[in-house]
Formats: C-alpha cells, structure tokens, sequence
C-alpha cells in the first residue's frame, strides 16, 4: 500500500458530513471515547455501516481521517514509514500511521485482524495511557498529538473461522458492537442512499431478512446494506427488481447453485 494513497485526506474536510442514521447512542460514546484519548474497536458484520459511521464521527469531531485498509501483506513499515533513496541522498518517510500520529488525525484501520501480527504490536504503545508510536529506525518517539485517536474495526463472525485478535490486543480498544439497523431504519437508509422508492426499499430489507435467517445454514455472508443499496440504484436506473436483487445481491453471496436456488425464490416470492 502506498502511503501516498492513504494521507489524500489527511488535512481535509468536507463542506457536508457524510450521512449517517444512529441506531444507538453510537456517536455520543465515540465522542466521549475520542474526548478522553480512548481508541475504539468497531465489532460488526461487513456492510453494515462502519466505515460510514467513523466518516461521520471524523466530520462531527472536525479531525482529519486517514483509513487504511489492512491485509496479509501489510507491514509495520507500510504504517510507520521507510527510508527512501532519492538522487541526493536518503531521507525518511513517515508512513500514514506515523502522519496521523503527528497532526492529530483518527486513524481508522479497516479489518485489522487481516494484518500481519508483527504489524497489529506497533499499534500497542498509542492504545493506552502512553501514546506514544516509537520508531526504531529513526531512534524517535512519537508523541501523539491532541486529537489523534486509533479506530480499528473488526468482523467476528467472519474472522471466527480464520483469524482473531490477540487478547493483549482487544483489551486496549473500547469495543462497540454495531450491526444491521432496525428495519424501517434500513429502509430509510436504503431509500436515502439509492433514490429507490420507499415501497421497493421495504421490499429490499425485507428479502435481506429473509436471507439473514441462513446465515449458520450455509450461507457464509448474509447480504449487508451495501447489497441493498447497490440493488436500489440498479432499480432506479430501470431494471427490474428481480434481475436487480440477482445481479446484486444473489450472485455477490454464493455460487453454489443450490443455494442460489434458494436465494432465488426469496427474491421471486418478495418481488411478486
């Protein structure tokens, strides 16, 4: 990952705060956690709205976001930095991590559990009453700015079956579990974000419903709202709601064709 890629946004705001509908007190305790230097875990099912949420909270705090999105081959450096070989010598980089750190940022790092363990133990010093990032091939510490806060999120019922977080590691979040909303705030949610009218996104979170009665019956993912919205904007655009929700939402779940089958006939008997 480039760390160009990452720190786009860092110093930036938008004019209007990306839309989010709370289904809790989420964001007075993400405030409350910000206010008091906490770094938070957010515990939830992919699509559901977590990257959203933090997007939010970042516009609402008015502090700069840099995300970053982990995987297998992520590195401590990819986070801290590296020296680079430039025509007039080599100089040091600060990777994105270490940037946020620096301005007082919320770093946010999407599906932490993907990253290498070696590179979830540099987080460990910023997580409690230290924050403090150390660098060890510059001999520098770190000392966070006001403002910069650590969000990590995390999907337990997928990185059940393949991965987890050490323990010293979840015990220095504040963990907040979020998951699908209520349906008729779906609902609004799905009309709101694909223009889909208000008859045809009932129809859309009912058929997820329906679909999320599988999940521990071979169904690996259950359609989040990402799937719902994505369906929305296909009907809006003039496809009819069965080939939507199968372009969308059925095909994105599985290719095994029984349970294709199964899916299918939630759709034809939701969209009759």
């Amino acid at each position: 990952m480039r760390a160009d890629d990452a720190l786009r946004g860092l110093g930036s705001q938008a004019a209007e705060a990306p839309w989010y509908h709370p289904t809790g007190n989420e964001v007075g305790r993400v405030g409350q956690c910000h206010a008091n230097g906490l770094a938070v875990m957010l515990k939830g099912p992919t699509g559901c709205g977590k990257t959203r949420f933090i997007e939010h909270m970042a516009w609402k705090l008015g502090r700069p976001l840099v995300t970053i999105p982990c995987h297998d081959d992520l590195a401590a450096s990819d986070l801290i930095g590296r020296f680079l070989i430039r025509h007039n010598g080599t100089v040091w980089q600060d990777g994105p991590l270490t940037r946020a750190v620096r301005e007082g940022a919320i770093c946010y790092l999407d599906e932490v559990v993907e990253a290498r363990q070696d590179t979830v133990v540099v987080l460990h010093a910023l997580t409690d009453h230290r924050r403090i990032l150390p660098i060890d091939k510059t001999g520098e510490t770190v000392q966070a700015a006001p403002g910069f806060q650590l969000v990590v999120s995390y999907n337990p019922g997928y990185q059940r079956m393949l991965k987890d977080l050490k323990p010293s590691t979840r015990q220095r979040f504040v963990a907040m579990d979020l998951d699908f909303p209520p349906a008729d705030i779906e609902a609004r949610i799905v009309h709101r974000e694909s223009a889909v009218d208000d008859a045809a996104a009932r129809g859309l979170v009912a058929l997820a419903e329906r679909i999320r009665q599988l999940r521990d019956r071979g169904l690996a993912e259950v359609p989040s709202t990402r799937l719902l919205v994505n369906a929305g904007k296909l009907m809006v655009a003039g496809i009819g709601p069965r080939e939507a929700c199968q372009a969308a939402i059925v095909s994105p779940l599985s290719d095994e064709p029984s349970m294709v089958a199964a899916l299918s006939d939630l759709v034809e008997a939701t969209f009759v």
